[in-house]
């Protein structure tokens, strides 16, 4: 058994399995030492405490298939939909645009399979950090349309066909970076450069709300927004988590209580999951 503590991830997401009284962790694991770049493969972690983990097993090896992308298999995500599990992952080659491209396995810790040839966002945007949101029947894919292509870094949505296999409709823009008062950019070298990461949805009271992630003054930090729908308007919220720690998610214990999922610190190397009451 593994220790949370001497588990390197980041971007950890929690899938909660109520009928088998057990965990599943996935994220960004396959990271090479002092870098935020990764081999390309996914692996699962399976708890009943979240604290002791089984050893790791592999979900998706991209070199066992005939498939695009080569390297910085970051942050998948596992939603449950219609019967079947979806993996949302982000993928990069030499090649191609870093996209979200999404796999689908009859079980949470089974073999992935790609559901298409290409990934779901355009294919000349670099796109990180899909995630799943389903709103009065609509699958929607919700993604962040990287600083490193537009500078001031976007979240946007994009319908999806009732199958999750392809776009149903063009990406629309619910909001950039900046327009958070709490964002700064990136720094002296890169002034006019504002992140977003990390994009999750839910939904509290009668509103839609989102977590996502950037940064404020070095410092990585959860903030939240609200809307009445997924299109919006989004409004933002004071942030949540200001300790260099990130890229959350939500999830409910098999007790019922909410908690939020991240990595700290934003550090190489230290990265580890961090569960808190939200």
């Amino acid at each position: 058994m593994l220790n949370r503590a001497d588990i390197r991830i980041r971007d950890p997401f929690i899938l909660t399995d109520t009928e088998q009284g057990c965990y599943y962790m996935y994220g960004t694991t396959a990271l090479q030492a002092d870098s935020l770049h990764t081999g390309p493969s996914f692996l699962v972690y399976k708890t009943h405490d979240l604290e002791h983990f089984e050893d790791p097993k592999v979900i998706f090896d991209g070199t066992k298939i005939d498939f695009w992308a080569d390297r910085d298999y970051w942050a998948p995500e596992v939603h449950k939909y219609n019967g079947k599990y979806y993996l949302f992952g982000s993928f990069k080659s030499e090649t191609a645009c870093r996209g979200t491209q999404i796999l689908v396995c009859d079980t949470p810790d089974g073999t992935f399979v790609p559901l298409s040839q290409s990934p779901a966002t355009p294919a000349d945007w670099e796109c990180l950090d899909g995630t799943l949101w389903v709103e009065n029947g609509t699958p929607y894919l919700v993604f962040c349309h990287e600083w490193l292509q537009v500078k001031d870094g976007e979240i946007c949505a994009m319908p999806l066909t009732p199958d999750l296999s392809a776009p149903a409709g063009a990406p629309v823009l619910l909001f950039r970076a900046s327009d958070h008062p709490d964002v700064t950019s990136l720094g002296s070298k890169r002034p006019d450069c504002y992140v977003t990461d990390g994009p999750f949805l839910f939904t509290e009271g009668d509103k839609l709300k989102m977590i996502w992630s950037s940064f404020h003054q070095g410092r990585y930090l959860v903030l939240e927004a609200e809307a009445d729908r997924v299109l919006g308007p989004w409004h933002h919220l004071p942030p949540r988590f200001d300790f260099d720690g990130g890229h959350a998610m939500l999830f409910h214990t098999l007790q019922g209580e909410r908690m939020i999922s991240l990595h700290s610190p934003n550090k190489a190397n230290a990265e580890r999951a961090m569960f808190l009451k939200y």
